[in-house]
């Protein structure tokens, strides 16, 4: 199969990343390679934009960055858009979420993401050692890290510009609890809610996701119509997959998600999958 996109977006986690949240230097290299090509390439992500920076290679360059599952995008220094939780859901958010015991992230722009004092104990509590044989480790080490060195523990909140919220539970049955939450909150309040694994939720502004952040970010280059290729592994790149001209998953990507997509990768996140893929099915191809 041969295809010619004139705009490819690559998710991170389980896609990009390997599953030591590293970014390979031959995937730096065939992204660099399509943009010689004319092909634009982006980077779509749940994670923010400060969490970026260490995890891609020296030297590592896109055409845009579509961060927190479509809540803002970045042209190098420019912003191309930013989306706010409104502070009555943030502040109900932390409300239930403290009753329920759920571990919490909130992210503001430009600033560490922030756990209030008095929920600490519980929130540490969920990532205790050992770590849950069903958490995939590449989550685990991202907890691990907030928890020593990227969560602001606060007093209080301060600010109102924030991109997202992240919850995660040690297991399961605990998270999908909190997602029936969720979803009877969302009767009352409107955001959207998606998983990025089967131990996560993360809340953004209704009616926004990886697709609306991609019709967003195509406006700004007058892509609109173009032919679009996207590459990823979870849920919250459905909406993504549906938005696009064509999708991958991954091969590490549960079946419920290759079910719904074009095409499949033939090597996973550890073995360069998207290296391969792209070498293989659109860098063959002049344009």
């Amino acid at each position: 199969m041969v295809l010619k996109p004139k705009a490819v977006f690559l998710d991170m986690d389980g896609t990009i990343l390997n599953h030591h949240n590293e970014v390979s230097i031959h995937t730096k290299e065939i992204i660099d390679d399509l943009r010689s090509e004319g092909i634009f390439v982006f980077i779509a992500t749940g994670r923010s934009a400060s969490e970026l920076h260490e995890m891609l290679p020296e030297g590592f360059k896109v055409d845009g960055i579509i961060t927190a599952n479509g809540m803002a995008g970045y042209i190098g220094e420019e912003v191309v858009f930013e989306h706010s939780l409104p502070m009555d859901l943030v502040e109900t958010l932390i409300e239930k979420a403290r009753k329920s015991k759920v571990y919490y992230e909130l992210f503001p722009y430009g600033e560490s993401r922030m756990v209030l004092q008095q929920d600490k104990e519980y929130v540490l509590a969920e990532i205790r050692e050992p770590k849950p044989e069903t958490v995939e480790i590449n989550e685990w080490s991202s907890r691990q890290k907030a928890i020593k060195e990227e969560i602001s523990w606060t007093e209080e909140i301060t600010g109102t510009q924030f991109s997202k919220f992240y919850f995660f539970a040690r297991t399961k049955e605990e998270i999908n609890s909190w997602k029936m939450e969720l979803e009877q909150l969302q009767k009352e309040l409107e955001f959207t809610m998606t998983p990025s694994s089967p131990h996560n939720a993360e809340v953004m502004v209704a009616n926004v996701s990886k697709a609306s952040g991609i019709k967003q970010m195509l406006e700004r280059y007058d892509l609109v119509g173009c032919e679009t290729l996207a590459i990823g592994d979870s849920d919250n790149d459905l909406k993504m997959f549906q938005f696009v001209s064509h999708s991958v998953a991954m091969k590490n990507a549960a079946d419920h998600i290759k079910e719904v997509v074009d095409d499949i990768t033939e090597f996973t996140c550890d073995e360069d999958g998207v290296y391969h893929y792209l070498k293989s099915n659109v860098l063959a191809i002049k344009i």
